[in-house]
């Protein structure tokens, strides 16, 4: 007989906790048990995994008594706290915050890019941000098939990225508009809650996502190009690829929209080549049929756990080089399936 896992879901009233239930519930682990965490505040509140009703806990140290599995989303400071003392009682923890991210003993993994470093796992493997995530499942295969020196990528991100209460406050926005009202006065979270000022995201586009560095990058940005070297080269700090990117909050719900412009080794690849290793890599789904107007777009990729590539083409002054369009859900693909999916593949290979 397999192994059954008791699982615990930190964070699960949330965004992208409440999608990290559906998708286990639709995944290959077999479940034993579930245990719903997160704040006192939303102790209490029942939520329903395969059709039976679970009571939300508060977290304390000892709810992850007997647990095997965690998939946490409860921001970073909450998994700094917690995850460390589920380690302790025995569980392995898939972290979707950027809490562990950058520590050089935690895995950070996107299974169809690098399943293999989950086995250097000590109790925490850590989920990339969203943006990086499906970034890197439309570059690997041709990383890996035509080499890769250099990526420059513009973002546009959707509300819901910045979680629940920027999703409430964008709705409200667009209301307030519509309406001929104020906008400004409803802008209490982006673009972001940790800077001293917040503007309306409806009929808008703010060029800020997280706090801005020294260096004028704002830290999503930073963490693009960093997690996007640690994730393919496993140096964070990498000098072969070289990686820069701007980061735009649009006004769109859900799924995350990013044009890359990237560079391969190999000058003589054409866009018949990009598109014939797109059409078979894990994860990814080639929608690139300009005659017919066929590309991706967020308003389809809503749901789904598929990495959607499109407008493939050539940079014709510069040889080896393209342009790219790729949407993926931000709350699936970008959090909450990918978290299930490490777990999935922790199961797989006998590391949990």
């Amino acid at each position: 007989m397999s192994k059954e896992y008791n699982v615990a879901i930190l964070g699960a009233t949330g965004a992208v906790g409440t999608r990290m239930i559906q998708q286990l519930e639709q995944s290959t682990i077999p479940v034993k048990s579930v245990k719903l965490l997160a704040s006192a505040k939303s102790a209490g509140k029942q939520l329903s995994f395969k059709g039976q009703l679970i009571t939300v806990e508060e977290t304390t140290p000892d709810s992850f008594d007997g647990i095997d599995i965690v998939l946490s989303s409860a921001g970073g400071s909450v998994s700094k706290k917690f995850l460390p003392e589920a380690v302790k009682r025995g569980a392995v923890c898939v972290d979707n915050t950027s809490a562990f991210r950058m520590e050089p003993d935690v895995p950070l993994v996107v299974p169809e890019v690098n399943e293999e470093a989950l086995k250097n796992h000590h109790g925490i493997i850590a989920n990339p941000n969203c943006s990086t995530i499906q970034m890197v499942v439309a570059l690997e295969p041709i990383r890996q098939a035509f080499g890769l020196n250099q990526i420059i990528v513009s973002t546009y991100q959707a509300a819901s990225g910045a979680g629940q209460s920027a999703l409430n406050e964008l709705r409200q926005e667009t209301q307030d508009y519509l309406d001929g009202k104020d906008m400004q006065a409803d802008a209490k979270i982006l673009p972001t809650k940790g800077d001293k000022k917040h503007y309306p995201l409806a009929f808008n586009l703010l060029p800020q996502i997280d706090v801005f560095e020294d260096d004028g990058y704002s830290h999503e940005e930073w963490k693009m190009i960093h997690e996007t070297k640690k994730i393919m080269l496993n140096d964070m700090d990498a000098k072969d690829i070289k990686v820069t990117a701007t980061c735009v909050r649009v006004p769109v719900p859900i799924a995350h929209g990013e044009s890359i412009y990237f560079t391969v080794d190999d000058p003589t690849v054409t866009v018949d080549q990009l598109r014939a290793v797109l059409k078979d890599a894990p994860g990814v789904v080639l929608q690139d049929d300009p005659a017919h107007q066929v590309y991706p777009q967020p308003i389809n990729a809503v749901g789904k756990r598929d990495t959607f590539v499109g407008r493939l083409r050539a940079d014709e002054e510069n040889p080896g080089s393209f342009n790219m369009w790729v949407v993926a859900d931000n709350l699936l693909k970008g959090a909450a399936w990918n978290t299930v999916e490490n777990a999935e593949r922790l199961v797989a290979n006998g590391l949990v």
